[in-house]
């Protein structure tokens, strides 16, 4: 059961690796690992509420998703391609690259701590993350939201443990010198029973 809790805690890591955590009570780093469930839970309380300046533009339970209107084509390229980069990097298991597609003034977690836990996390486990349906869901000059199905397949290279999650996630990107970074993340898994 404890390899579970460890692959469950891998999950989180993998999937909220740019995780937001505004809990006051928290006395660790502010990983994403931090508010990951220890048991059999697999849904966090990331975007559940607003608990950040950054308003979710929709409640990550609901089945409708909108594409923003008011992006412009060049800003949609940009951010569509910022988002695979960021997929793309992770999946490379390159903690340099993928820490090239995150803000160095994330909101609610630390850079160099999440650079560290990575760095475990791609040296513990063989990962691929996969996304569809993916949205930009709210949009302005500095700041976007773009909405994903998040699918996560890992194994833990010591025990060969392997675990499948399926989750809905919005990645928000704010435009640092001209280039659209990940600032933080929601993710909500979907329970299996």
């Amino acid at each position: 059961m404890k390899i579970i809790q460890a692959i469950t805690l891998a999950a989180f890591t993998l999937t909220l690796a740019a995780c937001n955590s505004n809990d006051e009570t928290a006395q660790n780093a502010n990983s994403a690992t931090d508010i990951a469930p220890t048991n059999t839970q697999t849904t966090t309380d990331h975007g559940a509420e607003d608990k950040s300046e950054t308003n979710i533009g929709f409640e990550l339970s609901g089945d409708n998703i909108e594409e923003a209107t008011n992006v412009p084509e060049k800003e949609k390229t940009a951010l569509l391609e910022s988002f695979t980069e960021y997929m793309e990097s992770f999946n490379a298991e390159d903690p340099e690259r993928y820490m090239n597609t995150i803000s160095k003034n994330p909101e609610g977690f630390n850079y160099d701590a999440e650079k560290v836990k990575v760095e475990e996390t791609f040296n513990d486990f063989n990962t691929i993350r996969t996304a569809d349906n993916i949205t930009i869901i709210e949009y302005d000059k500095s700041q976007a939201q773009v909405f994903s199905n998040i699918h996560t397949s890992f194994e833990q290279m010591d025990t060969g443990a392997k675990l499948e999650q399926n989750g809905r996630q919005v990645t928000v990107f704010v435009k640092e010198d001209g280039k659209w970074l990940v600032s933080s993340v929601y993710y909500i898994g979907e329970t299996t029973e």
